[in-house]
């Protein structure tokens, strides 16, 4: 007795629709990703390249029920000046405290401070807003 076939014999009438689908995907898929890390990229150094200072709060204090002392790192271009928002807040979330920390010493690309802000209650928090340059 012969054994039946039960696939169709290789090579003899080409690859099928399927396959030339899956294989047009994959290649759509490949180049859309590849165009989606590009952008993701080029979006993160515009980002960067264009921050002129940047700025950290190392630590933070609650000296008293009216001041919180932040410690505070700053970095940024040698010729760039400016300043950073510091804010502190209560325990139910509100600000109960800000300070317009400036950023102006030529020639340097490193700045450490230990800045008070005064508050109009008892802060729990202190946090960085952000920092712009002139």
């Amino acid at each position: 007795m012969s054994a039946v076939r039960q696939q169709l014999p290789e090579g003899r009438y080409g690859r099928s629709a399927d396959e030339r689908a899956d294989r047009k995907l994959k290649v759509v898929g490949a180049v859309l990703g590849v165009g989606l890390v590009a952008m993701v990229g080029w979006f993160g150094y515009d980002y960067i390249a264009g921050q002129k200072i940047s700025a950290e709060i190392i630590k933070f204090d609650v000296a008293s029920a009216d001041e919180v002392q932040v410690h505070l790192e700053v970095r940024k271009d040698a010729d760039a000046t400016g300043s950073c928002v510091v804010r502190s807040r209560s325990e139910e979330g509100v600000e109960v405290g800000r300070l317009e920390v400036p950023v102006d010493r030529p020639g340097q690309t490193r700045i450490d401070r230990v800045v008070k802000v005064r508050t109009t209650a008892q802060a729990t928090s202190a946090e960085l807003v952000g920092c712009h340059a002139r």
